[in-house]
């Protein structure tokens, strides 16, 4: 089984725009058209048998329509499953993040660039503390974005936020994932500051031949991997600005790891924290 861990989709009457628009600013190419029907016939070239994904609110007052759209896909879909996602300045946090669970969502995206917001002030401990009350996974964009100068989740921020979310809310289950290996294009610092701690990664956009943005070696990711642990790593793309099937034929070559290893890369880490079969 394959789970990809970090995908994208917009509404169909704004998909293609958006992909261009976003492909504009970050100087990059879309592998699909960012509709469902994109992400459901690249996953099946690519023999991904679900996919996460992560709806990013961009402003305050998006929740409704964001919410509305993700909660579609999921009682539409048996092999997509999305997130609901948040922005630090909404207004009734707490009961929005409750609407979210009560409405059977996994979790929540995000995106400290997009709402240029460092990934440890107030509002996000906040958000992510409650997250954890409730049960609800958090899954943040990490390190560089392409469009952005400023970085709003490096690793050491990204720790700091966490431990003092963990100090608010007891409980050792990891819930917080970090994507693109922990923070892109920073992999000093997220050997510094984050490998080893409890928390997941994911590594979209980690392969430097294949992704748009990744400086990491192959060696870099098998370092990453081990010593932060197999058991917390998440397959995962960031499709469609990465090719699912290039990603998943790509992994499997990666030498270096078990076969253990990388099922539960694949799925095992997946199936465990999305409390799925």
């Amino acid at each position: 089984m394959i789970i990809d861990f970090h995908t994208h989709v917009y509404p169909d009457k704004i998909a293609a725009r958006t992909v261009e628009a976003l492909g504009n600013v970050a100087d990059v190419t879309a592998y699909t058209d960012g509709t469902v029907k994109g992400l459901l016939d690249s996953m099946s070239e690519a023999g991904i048998d679900k996919s996460v994904i992560l709806p990013v609110n961009t402003r305050k007052g998006q929740f409704d329509s964001i919410t509305k759209f993700a909660k579609t896909i999921n009682d539409t879909y048996d092999n997509l499953i999305s997130f609901g996602g948040i922005h630090p300045d909404d207004d009734e946090i707490e009961g929005k993040l409750r609407f979210l669970k009560d409405s059977g969502f996994k979790g929540v995206k995000i995106h400290p660039d997009y709402t240029e917001t460092f990934i440890d002030d107030k509002r996000y401990i906040r958000i992510v503390a409650e997250c954890k009350r409730l049960g609800l996974i958090v899954i943040t964009h990490a390190g560089k974005d392409p469009a952005y100068s400023t970085i709003h989740c490096p690793p050491d921020k990204g720790i700091s936020m966490l431990d003092k979310v963990n100090a608010l809310v007891p409980g050792d289950e990891p819930f917080f994932v970090f994507a693109h290996l922990g923070g892109n294009r920073l992999l000093s610092d997220v050997e510094k500051h984050l490998v080893g701690q409890n928390c997941y990664i994911d590594i979209s956009c980690s392969f430097h031949d294949l992704g748009h943005f990744s400086t990491a070696s192959d060696d870099d990711i098998i370092r990453v991997i081990k010593n932060h642990g197999a058991d917390k790593i998440l397959f995962a793309t960031d499709n469609p600005w990465n090719g699912q099937k290039d990603y998943v034929e790509r992994f499997k070559k990666l030498e270096g790891l078990s076969d253990i290893e990388k099922e539960m890369i694949f799925s095992g880490n997946a199936k465990k924290l999305l409390k799925i079969e």
